[in-house]
C-alpha cells in the first residue's frame, strides 16, 4: 500500500497505480471535497458577476520557517492576491512538482497544512496536478496555485483612482516573512526568534471594504518589500509618493536582525501585510476598522501620494534627511516566497 513507501519516486508523478495511488491515499483523503471526488482535469464553476483570477508559484528554501511553510505560503499567498482586488476567495488549483527521492512523511505534512490553511481561510482545492522530477531537478518540492473568487460588488480598486494628498498606510509591521526564512536558512542563531507574518488578509480586509469606499487601491507587498510596492504604485501613476521613517511599523527584534545583517527592511517581504492608498477624508475611520482585528493592531498611515517628485519614493528619515527609495535590480533575498 502507498502509505508503506518511505519515499517519492519517479513513478508517483507517471500517471499510473502508484500516482492513483498516491492521490487516492494521500490527496483525496486530506484534501477531498464534492469538487475533487471525481477527480476531473477541470472544474467547473457557475458565476454571475465580476471574478477576480491569480496564480502563482511557490519555491521557498527552506520549505519550513518559524511562522509557517510552503504550503501555508501557498494558499495564503494565493488569497491574498484575490483579497487585493476585492474579491472573496473560493477556489483554488494544486500543482506540485516534487522531488524524486522526497520523505513520504514530509509530503504528508505539507498535504494537511493545505488542507488545515485551506479549511481555516475557507477556500476549496478544486484540480489539481502531480509532477515527480529526478532528484537535483528541483529542491524537495515546488507548489503552484490559482485562485479564483468573487469581487465585491461596487468595489474597483485600480492605480487609476489615486489622486495626490491620498494617504499610504501599512496594515501591520514589515519585513517579519523575509527575516524569518533568511534566518532559517542560514540558521543563524541570532536569538531574535523571528516568526513569518504568513497568513491570510481575507478577514482583516474584505470587512473594511464592505463598510467604506474610501480604499481606492491596495497591494500586498511580498517580493521586494514594502518599498518595491512603493515604487510600482509611483511609476504606475507617475506621481509622487513620501513616507516617514518614524511611521513604519518594524519591531525591534525586525530592525536589530536587519541593522545585523546590513539588510534594508524597506526590502524584505511580507506575507501578512497590505498597503493601502486611501482617501484623506476617511484615514481615521479605516485605520479604526483595522485596528479592531488582531493583523491590523499596528495598521498606520506610513505617508501621502505627492503631485511632485513624478514617479519617485522619497523617505523623511529620523534624522531630519531625505532619500530616494529606488526599486533594487533584482529581488535581495531570493526564493523567500
Amino acid at each position: 500500500m502507498m502509505m508503506t513507501k518511505k519515499t517519492i519516486l519517479l513513478g508517483h508523478g507517471s500517471g499510473g497505480r502508484l500516482m492513483h495511488e498516491l492521490i487516492k491515499e494521500l490527496f483525496l483523503k486530506k484534501l477531498n471535497n464534492p469538487f475533487l471526488k471525481d477527480l476531473p482535469d477541470s472544474a467547473s464553476i457557475n458565476y454571475k458577476q465580476r471574478i477576480a483570477f491569480t496564480t502563482d508559484s511557490f519555491v521557498v528554501s527552506p520549505i519550513k520557517f518559524a511562522g509557517g511553510d510552503i504550503a501555508k505560503l501557498a494558499v495564503c499567498g494565493t488569497v491574498n492576491d484575490l483579497v487585493m482586488l476585492g474579491a472573496v476567495p473560493e477556489y483554488l488549483s494544486l500543482a506540485l512538482i516534487i522531488e524524486e527521492g522526497l520523505d513520504y512523511t514530509l509530503l504528508e505534512e505539507i498535504v494537511d497544512s493545505l488542507s488545515l490553511n485551506a479549511k481555516k481561510v475557507g477556500v476549496y482545492f478544486v484540480t489539481g496536478d502531480i509532477k515527480v522530477v529526478e532528484k537535483g531537478a528541483v529542491d524537495k518540492i515546488f507548489i503552484n496555485t490559482s485562485g479564483i473568487g468573487r469581487i465585491l460588488r461596487n468595489i474597483k480598486l485600480s492605480l487609476k483612482n489615486i489622486e495626490p494628498n491620498d494617504k499610504i498606510m501599512v496594515t501591520g509591521n514589515i519585513a517579519q516573512h523575509g527575516m524569518a526564512v533568511l534566518s532559517k536558512r542560514r540558521n543563524l542563531d541570532l536569538d531574535f526568534r523571528i516568526k513569518s507574518d504568513c497568513a491570510s488578509l481575507k478577514d482583516l480586509i474584505l470587512p473594511v471594504l464592505k463598510k467604506t469606499q474610501a480604499i481606492k487601491f491596495m497591494r500586498d507587498p511580498t517580493r521586494g518589500g514594502l518599498a518595491t510596492t512603493l515604487n510600482e504604485i509611483a511609476e504606475g501613476t507617475n506621481l509622487g509618493i513620501t513616507i516617514e521613517e518614524r511611521h513604519i511599523p518594524i519591531s525591534a527584534k525586525v530592525r536589530a536582525a536587519a541593522e545585523l545583517l546590513g539588510i534594508d527592511p524597506l526590502y524584505v517581504a511580507c506575507e501578512g501585510v497590505a498597503v493601502l492608498v486611501v482617501e484623506p477624508t476617511a484615514t481615521r475611520e479605516v485605520l479604526g476598522l483595522l485596528n479592531r482585528h488582531p493583523l491590523g493592531r499596528n495598521a498606520c498611515i506610513i505617508g501621502e501620494v505627492r503631485r511632485e517628485l513624478k514617479g519617485k519614493v522619497v523617505l523623511n528619515t529620523t534624522i531630519g534627511t531625505a532619500r530616494i527609495v529606488d526599486m533594487l535590480t533584482s529581488e535581495p533575498l531570493p526564493r523567500i516566497c
